[in-house]
């Protein structure tokens, strides 16, 4: 319990000091920029993301076998939930042709490889239990024969 309350303390004076930065250091079109970005998080967020996420789970829930159902979820809202972080950078939104250094990165590629190695630690576990149902029951054939 105490661990639990240093944490939320420790958290609040974190947050506290966020606040006073962003409030301290940015100009009002800044704060209203953070303003929408932050209801629009959210929207996309809980009504976009879930939405999906709920549909997909009814639909995966018929289609994909127990063993693959949840790490189907975890999936689907681990990379739901970068992909909607990562859409600014994504979509390329604010570079501009005089500052090269923004957004100077193949960010899609990244994405691509952040899926594939979320999609793979996910399917690990899966192809293990899946290799040893299949040597088992070689086995198990094997002594029957």
């Amino acid at each position: 319990m105490r661990t639990r309350l240093a944490l939320i303390g420790l958290g609040t004076l974190v947050g506290v000091y966020g606040a006073w930065l962003l409030l301290s250091r940015q100009d009002f079109d800044q704060l209203r920029s953070v303003a929408v970005w932050f209801v629009a998080g959210v929207l996309l967020h809980d009504v976009l993301l879930s939405g999906v996420v709920i549909a997909l789970g009814l639909v995966g829930s018929r289609l994909l076998p127990m063993s693959l159902r949840r790490p189907a979820t975890i999936a689907l809202i681990v990379i739901g939930t970068v992909t909607v972080a990562a859409v600014p950078v994504l979509g390329r939104f604010g570079a501009r042709a005089d500052n090269a250094t923004l957004l100077d990165r193949n960010y899609i590629v990244g994405w691509v490889v952040f899926a594939v190695l979320v999609l793979g630690a996910l399917a690990l576990p899966w192809f293990r239990g899946w290799f040893r149902g299949s040597f088992r029951s070689h086995l198990n054939r094997r002594d029957k024969a």
